[in-house]
C-alpha cells in the first residue's frame, strides 16, 4: 500500500476531517484546540492565529501535557492535509476521541482567507543554548521567547541577588537590570557568588555585569550604580516586567513594595537571616485577593530591635537556596505556568530542613494595595535597618 493509499484508508475508516473555516470558527469560540504540527521552518512562513505550534515529531510525546481531556475537540493542521491525517490516527490510537484533520492544511487555510500570523521564532544559536527548556511542554519555544522578551530588575547584587541574576541570565531573560550602589568587600565573598576575589574594591554592579555577560553574552545587562530612592524609583521600576527584591533593609523593601503596587509590577521578595529565609510574591494587580508586602508587615520594626547582618551573621549557602526559589518564581511569572507564591509566604529553616508555607491575607485596611484611585500615598523614608 502506498502512502497515498494509506492516507485515504485512514480517512475512510478512522480519521475525521473538518473544513478550515469551520475549524477557525470553533477555535475562535474556544470550543476546540487548533494544533499546527508543521516543522519550525514551515511555520516561519505563517501559522493560523492562535494556534498551538507543536511539530509532528513531538506531538505524541507532549500531547498529554497539553490536552488532559480526551473528549476535547482537537484540530490538527499540516501543510496540505496529509501528515495531519496520520497524526490524527496516532492520537485516536492513544484514546483521544474527537480528533480532526483540517482539510487542505495551511494552504487551504490561507486560500480560505482565514487569519494567520508570522510567529516569532528562535534563531539557531538560541535553539542550541535553550534546548533543555524547549523540551519541556510548559515552556517550549513560546515560553522561551517570553523570557527573551522580558525585562527583570534585580534590586541588590548581594547574597540573594547573586544566584537570582546568574540563573535568570542563564535562563535567557532578555533584559536583566541590577541596581546597587555598594562596592565588593572581602566579607561578601562568603555568599555573594556573583563576585570574585579580583572584584574586591570595585562596584558590585560592574562586577555583576562582567560575570553575567560572560555567562550569556546575548542578553542585555543594564546596571544602575546608585541606591533606589524616592526620586528615582518610579523611573526605574516602571520600566520592568518583574522586580526581584533581594535587599537587606526595610527602607528599600517598603519603597519597592509601594512602587510595585503603584506600577502594577509583580514583586518577588526574598530575605535571609542566620539559618532562615523567606520567599513570597506580592502582586495585588494579579487579582482582588493578592496582598502586598504591607499586608504582611504593615510597618518596619524599631531600628534597635533589628540587628545588622554583621552583628547577626548568616549561613553562606542560605542566600543561594532563597535566590534559586526567587529565580524560579520569576520565570514562572513570565512564562505563566505553575502555582505562584502570591498570598503565601514560604519559610525555610536550613538548620532543621523545614519548609513551611503560610497563607497571607490581603489587609482590607491597607491604603496601598486597596487603593483604587490614581493617586497613591507618598513614598515613606524609614530609618535604615537590616535583617529579616
Amino acid at each position: 500500500m502506498t502512502i497515498k493509499d494509506h492516507i485515504q484508508y485512514l480517512k475512510d475508516t478512522t480519521v475525521k476531517e473538518i473544513e478550515a473555516r469551520k475549524a477557525h470558527d470553533e477555535n475562535k469560540n474556544h470550543q476546540s484546540l487548533l494544533i499546527d504540527i508543521r516543522e519550525k521552518d514551515e511555520v516561519k512562513s505563517g501559522s493560523p492565529t492562535g494556534a498551538i505550534r507543536l511539530s509532528k515529531g513531538l506531538l505524541e510525546m507532549q500531547i498529554e501535557h497539553i490536552v488532559t481531556n480526551k473528549e476535547q475537540d482537537i484540530f490538527l493542521l499540516c501543510a496540505s492535509g496529509n501528515r495531519s491525517v496520520i497524526s490524527a490516527n496516532s492520537l485516536v490510537q492513544m484514546g483521544y476521541e474527537n480528533v480532526f484533520s483540517v482539510q487542505g492544511g495551511f494552504k487551504g487555510w490561507k486560500d480560505s482567507g482565514l487569519p494567520f500570523e508570522v510567529p516569532e521564532t528562535l534563531n539557531e544559536s538560541d535553539y542550541e543554548r535553550y534546548k533543555r527548556h524547549l523540551l519541556i511542554p510548559e515552556i517550549g519555544e513560546e515560553g522561551q521567547i517570553k523570557l527573551l522578551n522580558s525585562k527583570v530588575l534585580v534590586v541588590g547584587a548581594g547574597g540573594i541577588g547573586s544566584p537570582v541574576a546568574l540563573y535568570l541570565a542563564a535562563a535567557g531573560i532578555g533584559t536583566l537590570a541590577i541596581i546597587d550602589d555598594d562596592i565588593v568587600d572581602k566579607t561578601n565573598l562568603q555568599r555573594q557568588i556573583l563576585h570574585t576575589n579580583d572584584s574586591v574594591g570595585t562596584s558590585k554592579v560592574g562586577s555583576a555585569k562582567k560575570r553575567l555577560e560572560a555567562l550569556n553574552p546575548d542578553i542585555n545587562v543594564i546596571t544602575y550604580e546608585e541606591r533606589l530612592t524616592r526620586e528615582n524609583v518610579d523611573h526605574i521600576i516602571g520600566a520592568y516586567d518583574v522586580v526581584l527584591d533581594g535587599t537587606d533593609n526595610f527602607n528599600t523593601r517598603y519603597l519597592i513594595n509601594d512602587a510595585c503596587v503603584k506600577h502594577k509590577v509583580p514583586n518577588v521578595h526574598g530575605s535571609v537571616f542566620q539559618f532562615e529565609g523567606q520567599v513570597s510574591t506580592f502582586w495585588p494587580a494579579k487579582d482582588d485577593t493578592s496582598p502586598c508586602y504591607r499586608c504582611l508587615y504593615p510597618a518596619p520594626p524599631p531600628p534597635e530591635l533589628a540587628p545588622s547582618c554583621a552583628e547577626a551573621g548568616i549561613l553562606g549557602v542560605l542566600p543561594g537556596t532563597i535566590g534559586l526559589l526567587c529565580a524560579t518564581e520569576t520565570i514562572k511569572i513570565i512564562i505563566g505556568f505553575g502555582e505562584l507564591l502570591t498570598g503565601k509566604l514560604l519559610v525555610y529553616n536550613a538548620a532543621d530542613w523545614e519548609f513551611d508555607i503560610f497563607d497571607v491575607q490581603k489587609d482590607a485596611s491597607c491604603k496601598y494595595c486597596n487603593n483604587k484611585e490614581t493617586e497613591y500615598p507618598e513614598y515613606v523614608e524609614y530609618e535604615e535597618t537590616c535583617t529579616l
